[in-house]
């Protein structure tokens, strides 16, 4: 019996250090939407990274994201929108954002600009 927690627990420690090895870090640019509150993703070239959704705990790291509207914002419900950032992410296989590790906000003009970026609605 006692051979059998020990498998157990070694184990759960070798499928638990493999976990975080999946996460990869990635920088990804686009438009940060914030459509309702608690409502976040990132739409990139790619498509889109989900932040947060309302009603369930955001990713880790959510606290990185700075106050959007130093670098242009633009409002489409009250407070709430869309501004331009790029964020390092660490993610997962299927475009699961797993924490964010860094945020910045940028120019409108650098997300308008870049045609490979669809639109941030």
């Amino acid at each position: 019996m006692r051979r059998v927690g020990l498998v157990l627990g070694v184990a759960m420690l070798v499928l638990g250090g493999a976990l975080p090895a999946e996460a990869k870090p990635e920088r990804r640019c686009g438009w940060l939407v914030n459509p309702t509150p608690a409502n976040w993703w990132l739409r990139d070239r790619d498509g889109e990274w989900v932040l947060s959704v309302q009603g369930r705990d955001p990713v880790a790291g959510m606290d990185e994201v700075p106050d959007m509207s130093t670098r242009g914002w633009v409002e489409t419900n009250g407070h709430y929108g869309y501004g331009c950032a790029c964020l390092t992410l660490e993610t997962a296989p299927g475009q699961r954002v797993v924490r964010v590790l860094a945020a910045e906000a940028l120019p409108l003009s650098r997300c308008r600009a870049d045609r490979a970026l669809p639109p941030p609605g």
